[in-house]
């Protein structure tokens, strides 16, 4: 299984002044959704069977949404604010989405972006990581470091964010620059082009968006579970740059172009998801609170029993264990 995790993706309204995913030009998505646009429009409403009064004074009362069933994937509109009022969080819906436990629920607020020591235990305490290495399964982060990343770890200078934090925590070494260069591993942006631009590291390899998820499906293949962390789908979000939001989902697009076309839905699922929406409204430089995706892209039995019951991001750790049967 490969969980391709998208930081601060959010399923936001179709209007392109506000929306990238509503104005980028993403061939091999809208392929994927046969036609439909990644925007909440493309979901419709499930009915609400809850009465007036009890919806009026629920914190957790939010719309749900039917699953939308393609060929090839499944679309769901996943809860991430998990009954807690305020705007989720990077620290607190990642370790949500990594244990299974309502994380901001159990502390009474959203925190982020990196975890604080409650945040940690938790995290710490039982992981997707820590639960399949305890069942004898291989799984690993594809993300590649850079040599200052480690440096910084080590001086104290830089703290380890929830995703690093969990992996480290079950014994599992992140992957380095060499890895990188031994085509073992990928670089944050997929291509590397980020490390010779602004890591100085001129002797980087270079790959295209589709030959970079070409490599994603492969080194995938090698693990149970195969995770890795795009982090600048946050970032883009953060800047309100239309332009270069745009840039960056088509880039990403190919990359999902080369991954999707590599990949035997016979032998595996992908999912992509997130911990909180951002980038799918420019209006804002804050979170929002709308709902965020789950793709599944698979055989169609998978995806219907990995998606059973699946409404928010607590169901997101316990689906993907009992997929690979380590069911908690």
């Amino acid at each position: 299984m490969l969980f391709l995790f998208l930081d601060g993706v959010g399923l936001g309204v179709d209007d392109s002044k506000i929306n990238p995913f509503a104005l980028a030009q993403m061939p091999y998505l809208v392929k994927i959704l046969d036609g439909k646009r990644f925007v909440l429009s493309s979901l419709s409403e499930a009915p609400d069977h809850s009465s007036a009064d009890s919806v009026a004074d629920s914190a957790t009362a939010s719309t749900s949404y039917h699953p939308l069933e393609l060929e090839r994937a499944t679309l769901l509109a996943l809860d991430a604010s998990l009954g807690v009022n305020g705007l989720p969080q990077s620290a607190t819906g990642q370790a949500t989405l990594l244990t299974g436990v309502n994380v901001p629920a159990a502390l009474g607020y959203h925190y982020g972006p990196k975890p604080n020591r409650a945040v940690a235990e938790l995290l710490t305490n039982g992981n997707l990581f820590s639960v399949l290495n305890n069942a004898g399964c291989k799984s690993a982060l594809l993300n590649a470091y850079p040599p200052g990343y480690f440096a910084g770890i080590d001086s104290g200078r830089r703290l380890y964010s929830a995703v690093p934090l969990a992996v480290t925590s079950a014994g599992i070494p992140l992957k380095t620059v060499d890895e990188l260069f031994n085509g073992h591993a990928l670089s944050a942006d997929f291509t590397g082009q980020g490390w010779r631009d602004r890591l100085n590291l001129p002797d980087t390899p270079l790959l295209t968006p589709y030959q970079a998820g070409e490599r994603l499906a492969r080194l995938s293949g090698q693990y149970d579970l195969a995770f890795f962390e795009f982090w600048l789908s946050d970032y883009a979000g953060h800047q309100q740059n239309m332009a270069a939001a745009c840039a960056l989902l088509e880039s990403f697009d190919q990359v999902l172009g080369g991954l999707v076309s590599a990949w035997d839905d016979r032998q595996g699922l992908i999912l992509i998801t997130s911990d909180h929406g951002n980038l799918e409204d420019l209006s804002t430089r804050r979170h929002t609170g709308n709902p965020v995706p789950a793709l599944l892209i698979g055989s169609p039995h998978q995806r219907k029993e990995f998606s059973n019951s699946l409404t928010d991001l607590t169901g997101v750790a316990p689906a993907i264990l009992r997929n690979l049967g380590a069911g908690l």
